[in-house]
């Protein structure tokens, strides 16, 4: 999505990568396991188990771990967790989905709950927000795997609905029902991709100032050392100049 490249860019100053790694991959792992639980353990007979490798992959997670979380949902050794959605506002009037993965949905609910008050956000119902956004996978290469005419031209072959390109980047957007289908046409005409996953794309971006850009990136980054939080959204961008201030 738009401001997809900013926000990365945010996380990189901030020198949280580090920092996150071993819970990313925690993450990470446990998406795994239910994907595989809730369908084949074969990631080429189970689009939802070939994506979450794919992005364990992505983010290096070594190829041990992703066997050993593929294992875990055949030998009874998972637990269920149930996927639920927290939709709220944050600094600025900002739109913010938080999607979990809990056996706990009363202590999920408390912490995000707890979270959104202490970081000045507010929590809504479920489809309070998520109308301002669309359900949509993602596709990214590098800008130099190929010219932006180059990608237009595969991406609208290969079945996908919108690509956005700049300086460091091609995003390509498809249907949520198509991801792996897409994905699998262009991996097989420009090689792995830097990443192919759904997200929730907004229809629109609010610009922060950097006061509001602070509090707001506060909100996100104690959202996401939630362990049962996998995924967080929200609609905002900032200019270059509040970038190189953050």
């Amino acid at each position: 999505m738009a401001g997809h490249s900013k926000w990365a860019n945010i996380q990189h100053r901030k020198g949280r990568q580090d920092a996150v790694r071993s819970k990313l991959f925690s993450k990470l792992s446990k998406e795994i396991t239910v994907a595989a639980k809730m369908g084949e353990p074969d990631p080429e007979k189970n689009p939802r188990l070939r994506l979450a490798v794919k992005e364990a992959k992505t983010n290096s997670v070594p190829k041990d771990v992703i066997e050993r979380a593929i294992k875990k949902s055949t030998a009874g050794e998972s637990q269920d967790y149930d996927e639920i959605r927290y939709e709220g506002y944050g600094t600025g009037g900002v739109a913010v989905i938080v999607e979990t993965m809990t056996d706990n949905r009363n202590r999920t609910a408390s912490n995000v709950r707890s979270i959104f008050s202490k970081y000045g956000g507010n929590l809504g119902e479920t489809g309070s927000v998520s109308f301002m956004f669309d359900r949509v996978g993602l596709i990214s290469y590098s800008a130099t795997i190929a010219s932006a005419d180059e990608i237009l031209e595969a991406s609208v072959g290969a079945g996908a609905e919108d690509v956005e390109s700049s300086k460091e980047e091609h995003d390509i957007f498809c249907a949520d029902t198509e991801l792996s289908k897409v994905s699998q046409i262009l991996e097989n005409q420009f090689g792995e991709s830097l990443r192919s996953k759904l997200i929730w794309r907004p229809h629109s971006l609010n610009e922060l100032g950097l006061e509001q850009a602070e509090k707001l990136i506060k909100l996100i980054e104690a959202l996401e050392d939630d362990d049962d939080v996998q995924n967080v959204t929200a609609n905002f961008v900032v200019s270059d100049e509040v970038l190189k201030l953050l």
